[in-house]
C-alpha cells in the first residue's frame, strides 16, 4: 500500500510564538487515527517563524478518512493555529508514495 505524506507550511506572527507552541503541544497529543502513523512539526532552516507540519499516513484510504475522524476539540485547535498564521502564507502539498519503483 502507497504511503501518503501530507503537509502544511506556513509563517506565524512572531509575537504569538509561545501560543502556537503551546496550540501544537496539544495538537501533537490530540491527533490520534487510524493510518496516522506520524506527526511533526519542524521549524524551516533560515526563514524565522516559518513551520513545516508533517502528516504520514499508510495509505490513501487512512488520508482521506482523517477529515472525517476529527474531533471538536481538534477542530478547535485547527482553527487557532490558522489565526495564529500570517495572512497568504499557507502552502499545503499532499505527495503519494511511488510503489511502482
Amino acid at each position: 500500500m502507497a504511503k501518503v505524506i501530507f503537509s502544511i507550511q506556513y509563517e506565524i506572527n512572531s509575537n504569538k510564538k509561545e501560543e502556537y507552541f503551546s496550540v501544537v503541544k496539544e495538537l501533537k497529543n490530540l491527533l490520534k487515527a487510524e493510518g496516522l502513523e506520524s506527526y511533526a512539526v519542524y521549524e524551516i532552516k533560515g526563514k524565522p517563524n516559518n513551520y513545516q507540519e508533517i502528516y504520514v499516513f499508510s495509505s490513501d484510504e487512512a488520508f482521506d478518512k482523517f477529515d472525517d475522524n476529527q474531533d471538536e476539540r481538534l477542530n478547535l485547535l485547527i482553527n487557532k493555529l490558522t489565526d495564529l498564521t500570517t495572512a497568504n502564507s499557507t502552502k499545503y502539498t499532499t505527495l503519494h508514495e511511488v510503489t511502482e519503483i
